[in-house]
């Protein structure tokens, strides 16, 4: 009796909490995981760095409009009524000709909510749609950073929807620079992201902000605030102190120059200047991720080809002909020269590539349009363990299970798909109802 009573009131109760403990450690693992991830392909999307107008569709309200010229500097912003209940199209149309002709703008992001599908249909029957880029961004913790205090400091004067919609301009000018400015949480990539440990998920997402921004690079002279505390060894008193340095002087024409910075000790110098750019800078190797340590030994390639850094730095057929192995030496090893020639074959190369848009169905209005057997383009909005999600230029976004990627086995989804990535998908159920859309990506031809 002893024996029973103690296992069914002591020891049983304790084993399962112990066992649901360790499960649901793994779990909150994995999605933290999943998060970051997502988070690193949505960081890592590529720019499109020319002068964009962005629009944040709205009905009752009217759209709002920012133009942002090549450098995301907020130059006009307005408000234009093209959807019910004013619908005033042609006024709009005329405007917007207007803003596309004054500030040469190449490109136009429309945000995805509410009445996006329908901006965007409209926007692409302007008499200037066939030579611009037309993109659909998504508006995901746009309105947090409206209301945040970044925004206000960046645009004090303006209404919280004209901020939302130069926001949505800049996530497609260059996403890295913008979403840093955001807490990932609020960004909606992942999975039960409000249901783990909210200490170790933070800690990921730091981990991950700062893996991307130093993988891209940071061009020193034009980034933010917010950008810079992402740099290895640098943090919110360095990133300022950065700032104020470059209002200082203008701009920093050398690397060298951060040594200037106050508290900018060798240590945090040697940890950050790697990741630090300068475009047109004294020294050619400025605008590389050639680390200044290692300046002199490029010198010396240089040197002994009898040709100057300039040179060597445009003519990729000079690399190829430098004996690598005969410089390693030392704390050089053969990795080291390895992403030294790379560096040195693509200088100040952006390694993200350039934006893609995508061009949704244009019959395509509501979820009551689509139909099982159809088949349409799509694009990656969310990747989860168990499947990924794709937007179809609707409110509703359809889900392929793992099991429906592809014909091969898979472990898990990003194997196959990424976010942002471009698909051809074939629509498996409709529940209206539900609001849920089965689709395939299995022998699409």
């Amino acid at each position: 009796m002893a024996v029973e009573d103690s296992f069914h009131r002591l020891l049983m109760p304790s084993l399962e909490n112990e066992l649901l403990t360790e499960l649901q450690g793994r779990m909150e693992d994995d999605a933290i995981i999943v998060f970051s991830q997502n988070l690193k392909q949505l960081l890592l999307a590529p720019p499109l760095p020319v002068p964009t107008l962005a629009l944040d569709p709205g009905y009752r309200t009217g759209c709002k409009v920012a133009c942002l010229n090549a450098r995301g500097d907020l130059v006009h912003s307005s408000s234009i009524y093209p959807l019910p209940p004013q619908q005033e199209r042609d006024a709009a149309a005329s405007h917007l000709e207007l803003l596309i002709g004054k500030h040469d703008i190449q490109a136009i992001a429309v945000g995805d909510g509410t009445g996006g599908k329908e901006v965007m249909s409209w926007v692409r029957s302007l008499p200037s749609a066939p030579r611009l880029d037309i993109y659909l961004v998504s508006e995901s913790g746009a309105s947090i950073y409206s209301a945040s205090d970044v925004a206000r400091e960046e645009f004090p004067d303006l209404d919280l929807t004209f901020r939302s919609a130069a926001s949505i301009g800049r996530r497609l000018m260059d996403p890295l620079a913008e979403l840093v400015k955001i807490e990932p949480k609020s960004i909606g990539v992942g999975q039960y992201q409000h249901d783990v440990h909210q200490g170790k998920l933070k800690q990921s997402l730091e981990e991950t902000t700062q893996f991307a921004v130093n993988q891209v690079g940071v061009q020193v002279n034009t980034a933010s605030e917010h950008l810079l505390r992402h740099v290895a060894g640098l943090g919110p008193v360095l990133a300022r102190n950065i700032i104020q340095h470059r209002q200082v002087i203008g701009q920093f024409s050398s690397r060298a120059q951060l040594r200037e910075v106050d508290r900018m000790g060798a240590k945090t110098f040697e940890q950050c200047a790697g990741f630090l750019r300068i475009r047109n800078g004294r020294h050619p190797l400025d605008n590389t991720g050639i680390h200044p340590e290692r300046y002199k030994l490029v010198e010396e390639m240089a040197d002994e080809l009898g040709i100057t850094l300039e040179t060597l730095l445009s003519k990729s057929e000079v690399i190829d002909q430098i004996p690598w192995t005969r410089y390693v030496k030392g704390d050089v090893g053969l990795p080291t020269l390895r992403d030294i020639e790379q560096e040195l074959k693509r200088p100040g190369h952006d390694p993200r590539g350039r934006a893609q848009h995508i061009h949704f169905a244009d019959s395509l209005r509501d979820i009551n349009d689509i139909h099982p057997a159809w088949s349409c383009r799509g694009l990656i909005s969310n990747v989860t363990n168990f499947g990924a999600f794709v937007h179809l230029g609707i409110k509703e976004d359809g889900m392929i299970h793992i099991s429906q990627l592809t014909d091969r086995f898979i472990r898990h989804p990003s194997e196959v798909v990424q976010l942002q990535q471009p698909v051809q998908v074939k629509v498996l159920s409709v529940d209206i109802p539900r609001k849920r859309i089965d689709l395939s990506m299995k022998a699409i031809s």
